[in-house]
């Protein structure tokens, strides 16, 4: 069964998470980011000062990727090293193991859980991380379970926001390219819907953010808008969230043609953007974001990448129990 996270208080001094999967960011209040994300600076400071250290020495993260994967693989990887951990990638070649031979996902987690600690995992279907979680008696971190969720990333995007903004609430925050199959934007707007921001959604038809989602939103009384044009949120933005538009969601390839190139952000549309504001993408891109953006200051991707690995070892050491 889901180990819930349980109690909610104003305020938590004492690990939260210790045992618990994490596979939705519907897990996290206010008091529990806030935990999480001092404990993240925490192991920012450290890597900056020794390297890492010793925290998960003897414990064993399998990575288990039936998607391709680099930034999540790796930083999952890192972080388990950087805290002295050791892992089993299976990020290759997932069609060569045993699950070619017809073997489930509960068969499959159940033999890993034999020889690991902890298992991060990545799976093309929705909902699969939690029928891994029913069957695992070890955690398992969701990195991702098709268009559904991807938790860990949306805790390292509010994590950056709140790093180069200082603030979460009181910003105005566009999400801009597919809303409908990028699993990064339903769970970070989930977790926004938490705080004092107003959000606007940017997309072509084809890709909306998911109907049920702008329900939510709606519901929570945050201020929303959609609109098809980047330019009607440029110059309003603290944040724009960039997304690519998925191309391996799409049974119809012609669909994605016809929307495959439908934004860039270019210096010039850059020039219309405030001083301090910051745009972040949750990569890779593939055309969204002009690479001579790359030198702007207010571009915060590769910094939201390494806040990824600084969030992935703040959750692995509390979900192991040491922290």
């Amino acid at each position: 069964m889901l180990r819930q996270i349980t109690d909610q208080v104003k305020r938590i001094d004492v690990n939260p998470f210790p045992g618990a999967d994490i596979l939705s960011v519907s897990q996290f209040d206010r008091p529990r980011l806030e935990w999480l994300f001092a404990r993240a600076l925490e192991m920012q400071d450290m890597v900056k000062r020794d390297g890492g250290s010793d925290l998960l020495r003897h414990k064993l993260m399998v990575a288990l990727f039936y998607e391709p994967s680099t930034r999540t693989s790796s930083s999952f990887i890192a972080a388990m090293e950087r805290l002295g951990g050791s892992t089993v990638p299976i990020t290759q070649g997932v069609q060569y193991s045993s699950v070619s031979k017809g073997e489930s996902l509960p068969d499959t987690v159940r033999t890993l859980e034999q020889y690991s600690d902890v298992i991060v995992l990545r799976h093309p279907e929705i909902g699969s991380a939690r029928i891994a979680a029913d069957y695992c008696r070890k955690p398992i971190i969701n990195a991702g379970d098709g268009a559904g969720e991807h938790p860990t990333q949306a805790l390292l995007d509010l994590f950056t926001i709140q790093k180069e903004l200082g603030r979460i609430d009181k910003l105005r925050i566009a999400m801009v390219g597919d809303l409908k199959y990028g699993r990064t934007v339903h769970s970070l707007t989930r977790l926004l819907l938490q705080y004092d921001v107003e959000l606007a959604f940017v997309s072509p038809e084809l890709v909306r953010l998911p109907l049920d989602l702008m329900n939510e939103v709606r519901k929570s009384g945050i201020s929303v808008e959609e609109t098809y044009h980047v330019a009607d949120v440029i110059s309003w933005a603290d944040v724009l969230y960039v997304t690519r538009v998925q191309k391996e969601r799409f049974s119809d390839l012609s669909q994605y043609e016809e929307i495959k190139n439908f934004y860039e952000i270019t210096p010039e549309i850059m020039a219309q953007a405030q001083e301090q504001m910051i745009v972040m993408h949750p990569l890779p891109r593939v055309g969204e974001i002009a690479y001579s953006v790359d030198n702007d200051p207010r571009a915060a991707y590769f910094r939201q990448m390494e806040n990824g690995m600084y969030i992935r070892m703040a959750i692995l050491a509390a979900v192991l129990g040491k922290l």
